[in-house]
């Protein structure tokens, strides 16, 4: 009888604690609404069940857990902690973008860094409460909408505080549908709702494979903070583009990304014990979240409205929502948008251009914030 109640202590009734079954519930509608609803199923479902397998109460020493030296989930986690995971995601998204809608109409890589206005405001609103510099780098950056960026960034700069920011992230990348299309509306008259754009003209396949070597010297020689993730992405982007790596290409696009992801969500899930997790810094970082996820929307759609007043060649301005990096959902829900007001109008094509530049601009913006707070 003395080893059966040994045995109980181990478990939930000597560890129980309110906060683990807050998480518990949490992971459950993370799952439902990757299951039910189609939230981002890849980001949401893996990040849910982590947060089941983080949060079952146990006796600390059973060397099981994520935080417990040695574990198999501690050894997983450590791509996270020491940001191994994020530039695989990079190299993967590298190889699976097109970036021609881009440069067929360069003027719009002006939405992608318009957008990254909520990277710094939130910087600054996270210093006004409290947070340290390097801390307030790290959370400003969930305004770029770029999970493997932020996860990155507080790698280097707040690890302590990288649950929050990673699963606050994602979760704001998976309800891009529910965010941006009122601010678009809100934003945004029906006659500049149903503006149709020139076609795209063609890029040829000798710029299209030179684009990623230029663009990455020419960044990291400015932000040499970035080299980590534009080069990986721009790596990725000359596999694709190349057409001598199809190969390789294929395998960084479909198989190597999604095991990084499985890993990466699932171990981000698991890092919201409740106990680190259920803070006061928390519920303030999803706060500055949802602030710079909604200031980032209104940036790029504000930002061409401007562009409107000086070009002869209108914009569309709901696909200014798309320079938050959440690639391609933004760019989905411009067209959903837009689709609304005119059926014909494909504005997808367009969208996908600021989309591309902002995952460049949040990766800069990283490098920005690294490379000036790293040696702080």
């Amino acid at each position: 009888m003395d080893a059966f109640w040994d045995f109980l202590q181990v478990g939930i009734l000597g560890n129980f604690a309110w906060g683990n079954l807050i998480m518990l519930v949490v992971g459950c509608v993370f799952v439902y609404l990757g299951v039910a609803h189609h939230y981002e199923p890849l980001l949401l479902v893996p990040i849910g069940f982590g947060m089941l397998v983080g949060n079952i109460p146990l006796a600390p020493g059973m060397e099981v857990g994520i935080y417990e030296h040695g574990s198999v989930l501690n050894i997983l986690y450590g791509g996270v902690t020491q940001g191994w995971y994020p530039p695989l995601i990079f190299l993967g998204i590298g190889a699976m973008t097109d970036f021609s809608c881009m440069l067929s109409n360069p003027r719009l890589i002006l939405l992608g860094a318009a957008a990254q206005a909520g990277v710094f405001l939130t910087f600054m609103g996270s210093l006004a409460l409290g947070f340290s510099m390097r801390e307030a780098a790290a959370i400003g950056i969930i305004g770029g909408a770029d999970g493997p960026t932020a996860i990155f960034l507080s790698s280097q700069l707040a690890p302590h505080l990288l649950g929050a920011i990673a699963v606050a992230a994602y979760s704001y990348m998976a309800l891009v549908p529910v965010i941006q299309p009122p601010i678009i509306k809100l934003l945004t008259s029906r006659r500049e709702r149903l503006i149709r754009m020139k076609p795209s003209r063609p890029v040829s396949k000798r710029m299209r494979i030179m684009f990623p070597i230029v663009a990455f010297i020419l960044c990291t020689l400015i932000v040499p903070g970035a080299i980590t993730l534009l080069g990986f992405l721009f790596f990725g982007n000359l596999l694709k583009e190349s057409g001598v790596t199809e190969r390789l290409a294929k395998t960084a696009r479909s198989s190597l990304i999604d095991i990084v992801t499985i890993l990466l969500g699932l171990c981000v899930g698991a890092s919201t014990d409740a106990s680190r997790f259920l803070t006061p810094q928390s519920i303030y970082i999803f706060a500055l979240g949802a602030v710079s996820f909604a200031v980032a929307t209104a940036g790029g759609v504000l930002f061409a409205k401007v562009m409107n007043l000086f070009s002869r060649d209108k914009i569309n301005p709901i696909i200014g929502a798309a320079g938050v990096s959440a690639v391609p959902l933004s760019a989905r829900v411009c067209q959903m948008v837009g689709a609304k007001e005119d059926p014909q109008n494909y504005l997808i094509v367009h969208a996908m251009a600021p989309n591309v530049a902002g995952v460049i601009g949040s990766a800069v913006a990283a490098g920005v914030f690294l490379s000036t707070f790293v040696l702080n």
